[in-house]
């Protein structure tokens, strides 16, 4: 893999977010300086998993607000890179314009303009997601980076919008104001792995509500999982390989719903496994119908997604970063093992059967 000069100093926003904190610990094994942006560096218990981090004699946290213009100038001052992380992430809120969309775009273009400040900047890396690409999975054929998600609004799955409005909204910066840096994306679909700190990861959080009874039955969803570790090795490369451009897609394999049943159910893992099958035409039915009565955002995710299997190309960020996934079932395995040390899920209960 050709390089480019390692980066003395890199910037990472939103320090205390899954993926950020897991690239935190990358960056700081293989050497670097790391300076990253929390909302309140006096929090001790909030940020001790990062202060407790090896190498971390090497990392500064440091303050910012990100719909503050400027906010970010201090934070990028001297770094060579970049990686923007900082976004809201959760499905329903009360108003989706306010709580997703403004912190998600006008926080890209603060910390974009702070980045173009910087004379010392080379490259910014902005996560994106597999929701920048489409809300509605399942095609005739597999996606790729040319895929954009043009269906999603302030109704219709609000927190794919507002990472569509992100990303658009970082392209649309480096075309307009032709920074002295270039810009790569990274889109992660479902992001599932072990936690470095005790915060429950929505994604994760599939699997608590999984194993403790919120799904009235299996539903046909099948999911793209991609374990937190391979995402933060994705982002790592991407500011060191020379050659990086554009977007990369980062998903491992899919598996259904039912498939991770069995898995959790094979493997005796302690909880209460839905029965019932709903994974079939009249399951998909009943399920579209009763997500009107879920609330908005969990009923848009199901509308969207039930009875469709994602399809991607992952071929590029193999290729070209030479990032490789871990077997899903172990990442999902490592994920249980992970919650119950965290307390998320009980070390004993009684184990479901199967439909």
């Amino acid at each position: 893999m050709t390089t480019s000069a390692s980066p003395r100093l890199v910037t990472v926003t939103g320090a205390t977010g899954f993926i950020a904190g897991h690239t935190i610990a990358t960056l700081l094994g293989r050497g670097y300086r790391v300076r990253a942006t929390v909302r309140n560096p006096d929090r001790q218990a909030e940020l001790a998993h990062l202060r407790s981090l090896p190498g971390a004699e090497r990392l500064e946290l440091v303050a910012a607000e990100l719909q503050r213009p400027g906010a970010f100038d201090d934070a990028v001052a001297g770094a060579d890179a970049v990686l923007h992380m900082a976004s809201p992430y959760v499905l329903d809120v009360a108003d989706p314009q306010t709580e997703l969309v403004d912190p998600a775009v006008n926080g890209t273009r603060n910390v974009l303009a702070s980045c173009a400040r910087q004379p010392s900047i080379r490259r910014v890396v902005v996560t994106s997601s597999m929701a920048a690409v489409t809300d509605e999975p399942g095609s005739d054929r597999p996606l790729t980076e040319d895929d954009w998600n043009t269906r999603s609004s302030l109704t219709r799955n609000p927190y794919y919008y507002s990472k569509v409005l992100a990303e658009r909204a970082a392209l649309d910066f480096v075309r307009t104001e032709r920074p002295g840096w270039d810009l790569v994306v990274i889109n992660p679909f479902l992001v599932i792995g072990p936690s470095l700190s005790p915060s429950l990861n929505t994604s994760n959080k599939i699997f608590v509500d999984l194993l403790g009874g919120q799904y009235p039955a299996i539903m046909d969803l099948t999911w793209g999982f991609v374990d937190v570790r391979d995402v933060a090795s994705a982002h790592v490369r991407a500011l060191e390989t020379a050659s990086a451009s554009g977007r990369y897609l980062c998903a491992g394999e899919t598996i259904s719903m039912r498939s991770v049943v069995e898995l959790l159910a094979e493997a005796h893992v302690p909880g209460t496994l839905p029965r019932r099958g709903f994974d079939c035409a009249v399951g998909n039915q009943l399920v579209k119908v009763s997500s009107y009565f879920q609330p908005k955002g969990v009923g848009s995710y199901l509308r969207t997604h039930v009875g469709r299997v994602p399809r991607y190309d992952t071929s590029k960020i193999q290729r070209e970063l030479g990032v490789a996934f871990r077997p899903v079932r172990d990442t999902i395995l490592e994920t249980i093992a992970d919650l119950t040390r965290w307390g998320h899920l009980p070390a004993r209960a009684t184990s479901a059967a199967v439909a």
